[in-house]
């Protein structure tokens, strides 16, 4: 191994330049935290390390380069952020987005109106990773947190981060080998539920989307038929008969069907308080409701 120091600035001002022609929409962050990766450190902390091995400068020119063939950061790292845990990520499952964050405060804020005359239940439709589910335990660890995935491979990865997450010491949370939209869906929790959150397949079927999605997301998580509401919309009736009255559900959706995800809603006649939310960017994000 070689033990020669250089530095690590002119590497990350060359990786920006790199990841800049090759399309990245975030050029500056996207290198700056593959030398955090390489380093081991914190994003913020790369001030810190000026020099670097020859070896760590090989390893990061490899990332980045893989990066410039529109690899997702995320599958480079292994991991995703979510509220205040990291989830293991890669091939086959969704790459939770730093938008669901505004879904998963969302539902902290909802638990945190609730009185404490009983344990919150929550239920997360669609888990991938299990990314709302295991936040939301993870920040409150008395609720009863039950998450759905249909998809064996993503699955595959919610019991993964489950399990580590058990063994950082958070409670656990029940998953589910079955489909939201499955009108016998948890049955025993009929009219029980506190807070549903889904973040469900709802882009429309012609949509052009990055190489990073088209090429490296799943599709089955992806798409949700020609307006992007087909799963949305047979999972409404699942979710009226879970909430108990007063109970809350948030539904994120594409930046092109939120007011259709209302209109779906109201049709319905079980929910109130029907309201769409933006992102920080002012994009439509999810649509929220409460059980009447």
């Amino acid at each position: 191994m070689s033990t020669t120091r250089v530095a690590l600035r002119p590497a990350i001002n060359a990786a920006v330049g790199t990841l800049m022609t090759a399309g990245v929409h975030s050029p500056r962050a996207d290198a700056e935290h593959l030398a955090a990766h390489v380093l081991g450190v914190e994003r913020t902390r790369l001030a810190l390390t000026p020099l670097v091995t020859s070896d760590q400068l090989a390893e990061y020119h490899d990332l980045v380069a893989r990066r410039a063939q529109r690899i997702p950061l995320q599958h480079l790292t292994g991991t995703a952020a979510m509220g205040r845990i990291d989830l293991a990520v890669g091939p086959g499952v969704f790459v939770p987005r730093p938008e669901t964050e505004l879904l998963f405060a969302w539902a902290l804020a909802q638990l945190a109106a609730l009185t404490h005359d009983h344990v919150p239940i929550v239920v997360d439709l669609c888990t991938g990773s299990g990314a709302l589910a295991l936040a939301i335990v993870h920040a409150r660890p008395d609720a009863d947190v039950h998450a759905i995935e249909l998809d064996p491979v993503a699955l595959s990865w919610a019991r993964r981060n489950a399990d580590d997450r058990i063994a950082a010491g958070d409670t656990p949370v029940t998953l589910y080998a079955d489909d939201a939209t499955d009108p016998e869906l948890l049955t025993d929790l009929d009219s029980r539920v506190d807070v549903v959150v889904s973040n469900p397949p709802y882009i429309p079927k012609d949509a052009v989307l990055d190489p990073e999605v088209a090429e490296h997301d799943p599709h089955f998580a992806l798409f949700g038929g020609r307006d992007g509401l087909d799963v949305i919309r047979a999972m409404i009736p699942n979710i009226a008969r879970l909430l108990r009255p007063g109970g809350r559900v948030a539904i994120e959706h594409d930046d092109s069907n939120g007011s259709d995800l209302a209109a779906l809603l109201a049709e319905h006649g079980a929910f109130a308080d029907i309201v769409e939310h933006p992102d920080l960017a002012g994009k439509p994000r999810f649509v929220a409701a409460t059980r009447t």
